[in-house]
């Protein structure tokens, strides 16, 4: 994968650390983390990374107002934003396309999807 910065967004440390883990595994070795939606926005502006992997169901600001968020700001616009949720039903997906995404996965996150997803971005 030739990615410089990944931010991974989940508010569950196991969530985290399982995508972290793929990540490290692919050679990404800059990987940054936020625990909900508010957080990630700011960071998205500080840190500029190449992609967001983003959680849906969060505290405080949950993915999908977060997804919208980064992806109306011309700053943080062009970063593509993946979706990992366990919200599975079609009308989840349709919704976070709706919101921005890039592409929707549902949870848990099997390390050969997410992996072609990333590569094909």
């Amino acid at each position: 994968m030739n990615f410089n910065k990944v931010m991974v967004v989940d508010d569950s440390p196991t969530e985290l650390h399982m995508v972290v883990d793929i990540l490290k595994r692919h050679d990404v070795s800059n990987i940054v983390t936020a625990s909900n939606g508010a957080e990630a926005i700011t960071m998205a502006k500080d840190e500029k990374p190449d992609v967001i992997l983003m959680d849906v169901v969060m505290p405080e600001m949950n993915g999908f107002m977060a997804t919208r968020k980064i992806k109306k700001d011309p700053d943080t616009a062009g970063i593509p934003v993946i979706i990992i949720s366990s919200k599975d039903q079609d009308t989840d997906k349709v919704w976070g396309k709706r919101q921005g995404a890039d592409e929707y996965l549902t949870k848990p996150v099997q390390e050969n999807e997410l992996v072609k997803v990333l590569e094909s971005l």
